[in-house]
């Protein structure tokens, strides 16, 4: 039976642990698929911070965009994150907002199509000012309509508070 959960919050709230906890529970064996680009040394850094807190149950998959790639069916998935998988596609497409989001969507639905327990997590980008630059504000746009499409889909939403999981969202 194919369940999507979606995991938000804003930065170091506990996002990316608690998800990962959740998986575990969920099955001896989850997959996790990271989104993430490398881009500096200090995000290398971030990335096997999150690799060290894995052990040898997790099957690793590292994949930037085209998720639906890795047939899943059956398997309880850990996305990592949205946020970081919204900014591949806005860059490769020229920070174009509107091709950006449809081909967020359409790939979202592709993957989502499997009978698969998806766990996302994401960002509250927007909860903070508003930026002064352009490109910015243009991909908070972007990733804010994407989580609430995802949202819209998703049977359960837990918004991370200084670490303490709320459900917002529960069918």
């Amino acid at each position: 039976m194919r369940r999507i959960i979606l995991i938000t919050g804003g930065a170091r709230s506990g996002k990316s642990t608690y998800a990962e906890k959740l998986a575990l529970s969920l099955s001896p064996n989850p997959v996790y698929l990271a989104t993430a680009r490398i881009w500096d040394e200090e995000f290398r850094k971030r990335v096997i911070h999150h690799q060290e807190r894995r052990g040898p149950e997790w099957t690793n998959i590292e994949e930037d965009k085209e998720l639906s790639r890795h047939s899943l069916s059956g398997r309880t998935v850990l996305i990592d994150c949205i946020t970081l998988w919204c900014t591949n596609f806005f860059f490769d497409l020229d920070a174009d907002t509107d091709r950006s989001l449809a081909a967020a969507k359409a790939e979202f639905d592709r993957f989502t199509a499997q009978d698969a327990t998806f766990i996302f997590v994401t960002n509250e980008i927007g909860m903070g000012g508003t930026s002064e630059n352009e490109i910015q504000r243009k991909f908070t746009d972007m990733q804010g309509w994407m989580n609430q499409y995802v949202a819209s889909r998703a049977d359960e939403v837990i918004l991370m508070v200084s670490g303490i999981a709320t459900k917002i969202k529960c069918e």
